[in-house]
Parts: C-alpha cells; sequence; structure tokens
C-alpha cells in the first residue's frame, strides 16, 4: 500500500487524517507521536477501546465523535466511519480516528487507509502498542523464553474453529510450537480450547486470561488449558480479554515487583 503526500492531494484538500493507535487502554501506554497528533485534531472519531481518558486534555472546541462498535451492536459501520473522516478532511479540517491497540493489528485501518487515499486525503498513520504483546507484559506472562517457546502466534478467535469462515489452521498452530495469543476469543474459547486439545496441545498446557489489561480493573487467570474456560467464568473475566496458551512448556510465572495491579490465580502451574 503506497502512502499519500501533500502532493498526492488535490489544492483545494486542505485537512487530513489521522489513524493513531492508541495502546491497550491506558492514557499513558500511547505513544508520545500519537498524544502529540491527537492534540492536533480538529476533529476526533474514537473506539470503546481507546484511552479516552485523554479525551479531556482536548480543547473544548474539538468535535468528538463516538464511533464505538459495542459486540453485536455497531453504532457506526465502517462506511459512515470512513465517510465522517473524509467528509471532515474535505472541510479542511485535522480528523484523528483514535482506535484502542494497533491500527493495523485486528482494526479495520487499512480499509481506512484505502477509503481516505481513494477520495484524495492526506493520510498517516500512527503504530499503536498492541494488546497482545501489552496483556502479557503486563501479566507477568513471557511470550518467548530461553528454555520454553521460541516464538508466539497471534490470531483472532472469533469465528468458531468448525466455522466455513475460519481461515485459522488450529492444528498447525497446536503443532508449531509457539505460545498462542488469543485476542477476541472469549466466545468461542472452549470451542478453540477443544480444538487444540484434540489436535495434540497436552489439556495440562499452562494458559492465561487477562481481562481489562493495564486499566485498574486488570485481572489475570491462570489455568491449565482444559480448566481455563471453566476458570474464566468462575472469576466473571468479559471483554476485552487476551488469552495465551502454552503448548510446549509450562508459563512463567513471573510478576513485576512493583505492579500494584490485583491478579487472580485461579491454579498454581509449576
Amino acid at each position: 500500500m503506497r502512502g499519500t503526500t501533500t502532493a498526492d492531494v488535490s489544492p483545494a484538500v486542505a485537512g487530513r487524517v489521522i489513524l493513531v493507535g492508541g495502546g491497550p487502554g491506558a492514557d499513558d501506554l500511547i505513544t508520545v507521536r500519537g498524544l502529540d497528533r491527537l492534540m492536533t485534531a480538529d476533529v476526533v472519531i474514537t473506539d470503546r477501546l481507546a484511552p479516552l481518558g485523554l479525551l479531556a486534555r482536548l480543547d473544548p472546541q474539538v468535535e468528538i465523535i463516538d464511533a464505538a462498535r459495542t459486540p453485536g451492536q455497531p453504532t457506526l459501520t465502517y462506511d459512515q466511519i470512513a465517510d465522517l473522516m473524509i467528509d471532515r478532511a474535505l472541510a479542511g479540517l485535522t480528523v484523528v480516528r483514535l482506535k484502542g491497540g494497533d491500527p493495523f493489528v485486528f482494526a479495520h485501518g487499512a480499509q481506512e487507509v484505502e477509503s481516505c487515499m481513494a477520495a484524495g486525503i492526506p493520510v498517516e498513520v500512527v503504530p499503536g502498542v498492541t494488546s497482545a504483546t501489552a496483556a502479557p507484559a503486563l501479566a507477568g506472562v513471557p511470550l518467548t523464553s530461553t528454555e520454553g517457546a521460541a516464538g508466539f502466534t497471534v490470531v483472532s478467535g472469533h469465528l468458531h474453529p468448525d466455522d466455513p469462515a475460519c481461515r485459522i489452521d488450529w492444528s498447525a498452530l497446536a503443532r508449531s510450537g509457539t505460545n498462542l495469543v488469543i485476542l477476541m476469543g472469549m466466545r468461542q474459547l472452549p470451542a478453540i480450547v477443544g480444538r487444540l486439545i484434540a489436535d495434540g496441545v497436552p489439556f495440562d498446557a499452562a494458559a492465561a486470561c487477562i481481562a481489562s489489561a493495564s486499566l485498574s480493573e486488570q485481572r489475570v487467570v491462570r489455568a491449565s488449558l482444559s480448566e481455563l474456560p471453566a476458570a474464566i467464568e468462575a472469576a466473571g473475566l468479559t471483554n476485552p480479554a487476551t488469552v495465551v496458551v502454552e503448548t510446549r512448556s509450562a508459563l512463567a510465572h513471573a510478576s513485576f515487583p512493583d505492579s500494584k495491579v490485583p491478579v487472580q490465580h485461579a491454579r498454581a502451574l509449576g
């Protein structure tokens, strides 16, 4: 995908669009560049998982549009969001599309960039810290280690493994020897766990679920793979949540010594 420059845009277009990855949720985990760009906005279009506390720093004249897409109940379609960005930019305004995580990780940042480019709008993308790596780090769950997994794989778990639309090869992931990071997988987790075990991941493999990572309400449950769905239900964990599965050896149970985040251990694995 080719980025746009000022030279690519009609002289009549004085506005621009900036896609900003806001990080995993906490206000202070946005990047310095992301915060800088946010403070230049005339219009901010937000997602529900963006660091919304930062909006209080904006000038009262900044237009704030809530484009929150709650699971099962989208308030704005992606076409409507793109239309809003283009409309405001064509009016000569700086539009910041503030997203949670990173704009290109299980988001529709690429489509939004393409829509703006097609309309001749200059676009900048500011990367963000994705919860795929932030949540495990904040919970003391290493994604790689010298004696454990030499890599990790990030997948979306929003579809049932048997859904014809699911393009994930769960069997290959079970054999990969990498840690698995599953985003948006809470609803389908029992089916995913069943598939992983059927495909060879030990039923007692170490697993963890981190809910509301980086926020004051962050909670963590650790359990064996087979027990994880029940442990999550018993603890009352809900989205947004990140699930980590170790396919080779037990996850280290390290915690940051200065962590002030409450952590719940459903079961200690050794």
